[in-house]
């Protein structure tokens, strides 16, 4: 069964039917995973703005890290199930929508973006920390995580207008 069969078969289901049948599952569905993306971009951008060295630098990047990940990362959990449900009511015009793949792809390059802030740089976090304006590798990260998140939230908004 290749891709295109899957997401016929996804479009052609009971679930996908009622979701896109019913009169306020899918604007409910949207709600949450709206909700939870502003979380997901709100908790990364406290994070990253300390990490550009931009706000409370007063306090240590590990303290905040500790503060707002947990809540990054329910929140994504959240957008991601909801998200799902939402590309599971229409995946064929979803799939065909450049703004629904550019967001796909700006996600995996903010995770992509975390993964190598995580592997590398999170690694010399010790000598860092407390610092007023984090090194430049760090600030980097943060910036091109911001781009990406703010783009993601952009994107989403267009395909709401598609």
């Amino acid at each position: 069964m290749g891709i295109v069969d899957f997401l016929n078969w996804l479009n052609d289901t009971t679930f996908a039917e009622s979701i896109r049948d019913s009169v306020w599952l899918f604007p409910t569905f949207e709600t949450i995973h709206v909700a939870a993306i502003v979380l997901v971009a709100g908790s990364i951008a406290g994070l990253d703005l300390r990490l550009a060295g931009l706000m409370a630098r007063d306090r240590p990047v590990t303290e905040i890290a500790n503060e707002m990940l947990p809540w990054t990362w329910a929140a994504f959990v959240v957008a991601t199930i909801f998200g799902f449900l939402l590309f599971a009511s229409k995946p064929m015009v979803y799939l065909a929508m450049a703004f629904f793949d550019a967001k796909l792809i700006l996600i995996v390059l903010a995770g992509l973006n975390m993964l190598l802030f995580q592997q590398i740089t999170w690694k010399s976090v010790g000598r860092w920390d407390r610092a007023v304006l984090p090194p430049v590798a760090v600030r980097l990260a943060a910036g091109l995580s911001l781009a990406f998140w703010i783009s993601v939230v952009i994107c989403g908004r267009f395909i709401g207008f598609v």
